[in-house]
């Protein structure tokens, strides 16, 4: 039977004890920047949000309107103790009802290589529509196309790679701005949605 969740609520207490209770952490840095280039107030949309520490706690910090949306009932229940005041939802992201609104920003840390390809294009399309002209996405997925296991869960893991990436954005109407790594291995994606008209 296929968990939504990639293994996540299978391991959730763990990855609570590993990542999720911290204030500060690999990711704050880059997230906070990406975060910085919205206006205070904007809608931002967190996919694959865990517990909300420490990623989602650094958007509220910005002074951004979140939504959150994850997997794992474990972690979502988590999440609603650390923000009960923030809309979240238990679904896995490229099913969410919360693409039938409009953003101008939408995370994605440490989610699109945990789906299968067919899935992460889907997610990519989804995030493109939900997004407002000049709107921004960051998510994160290897430089390189590789399949690995993922070393909580051992679930399979695939990375597109930088080219096809950059090619599904562009061909869905986002213009990538950068591509970067930090200090925990991790590369992201950053570009925001074409104006139209």
């Amino acid at each position: 039977m296929h968990d939504p969740s990639n293994g996540y609520q299978r391991i959730a207490e763990t990855f609570t004890k590993i990542r999720g209770v911290q204030k500060d952490g690999v990711g704050t840095a880059a997230v906070r920047a990406w975060a910085r280039k919205l206006e205070k107030g904007d809608a931002v949309l967190d996919l694959g949000c865990g517990t909300g520490l420490p990623l989602t706690a650094v958007l509220v910090e910005e002074g951004l309107n979140v939504s959150a949306i994850d997997a794992s009932e474990a972690m979502v229940k988590a999440f609603k103790h650390n923000f009960p005041t923030l809309p979240v939802e238990c679904k896995a992201a490229e099913l969410s009802d919360f693409f039938e609104m409009k953003y101008n920003g939408i995370l994605a840390w440490g989610l699109i290589f945990l789906l299968k390809e067919e899935s992460q294009k889907v997610l990519i399309e989804k995030i493109a529509k939900a997004l407002v002209p000049g709107g921004r996405v960051l998510f994160t997925s290897p430089e390189q196309r590789v399949e690995w296991a993922d070393v909580l869960t051992g679930e399979p893991s695939l990375s597109l790679g930088r080219k096809t990436y950059c090619e599904l954005m562009a061909g869905f109407g986002l213009e990538p701005e950068e591509t970067f790594g930090d200090e925990g291995g991790n590369y992201y994606y950053s570009a925001r949605k074409k104006n139209t008209g």
